[in-house]
């Protein structure tokens, strides 16, 4: 007796359709809220996906709301989804400078949450900082910082420093005020320092102040010239 086939079709409709996950929902500006200290406000947000989940993660930028409060920082909360629940937990917080000249911006490429800021007055120091999730450890990893101290009436000389911290290499950069009254210049840079300074992984709670690391160029030049 011959065997019987059942025809292709009967067996795809005899197959239940397999429901797709609805995605974990963005987080609500009640529950960023909840996230914020004391009587703290919404300063900026991004959202994005930094775990490569799929499920869509969120950073913002937080600051006290009265003059009293000195104080403001950046968090990031990460989507999550068990069998019987979904939110958002903390993965990291910075401390910020809390007088900046503007709202810091954020943004997300490829995983990477990129933040820049700037802070100072006449002398102002310009910032990008770029962290990356850290699975095995479940916090956010410092990646790179770029830095730029410079004065808004070409007054005083400029410093950057852009350091890679994933193989430790430094470049810094100093210009002085084009004094000699060639060129068109407002600045002469001197040749680029390349250097090297590793460090173990540096976690986004435990974030260099950009100022300092400007300030500890600064000593170092001076100590150079000793």
């Amino acid at each position: 007796m011959g065997r019987f086939v059942f025809p292709i079709a009967m067996v795809l409709a005899a197959t239940p359709a397999v429901a797709q996950q609805a995605p974990v929902p963005l987080a609500t500006a009640e529950e960023i809220q909840g996230q914020i200290p004391g009587s703290g406000t919404l300063e900026s947000r991004v959202d994005g996906d930094l775990n490569g989940d799929g499920e869509i993660d969120t950073a913002f930028v937080w600051r006290g709301e009265e003059a009293i409060d000195e104080e403001r920082g950046l968090k990031v909360l990460m989507a999550y989804r068990t069998e019987v629940d979904m939110g958002h937990d903390p993965v990291g917080e910075a401390m910020l400078d809390p007088f900046p000249q503007g709202p810091g911006s954020l943004s997300i490429r490829e995983g990477v949450l990129i933040f820049e800021d700037l802070t100072g007055g006449t002398t102002a120091t310009q910032s990008t900082r770029r962290y990356r999730y850290d699975a095995k450890q479940g916090k956010m990893r410092l990646i790179g910082i770029d830095v730029q101290r410079y004065s808004r009436t070409n007054s005083h000389g400029t410093i950057d420093l852009s350091w890679n911290l994933l193989n430790g290499k430094q470049i810094v950069q100093r210009g002085e005020p084009n004094t000699s009254g060639r060129g068109d210049e407002a600045l002469i840079y001197a040749k680029p320092e390349h250097g090297v300074h590793t460090s173990s992984p540096i976690w986004m709670e435990n974030s260099p102040d950009p100022d300092t690391l400007i300030d500890e160029q600064i000593a170092a030049e001076g100590e150079d010239r000793d």
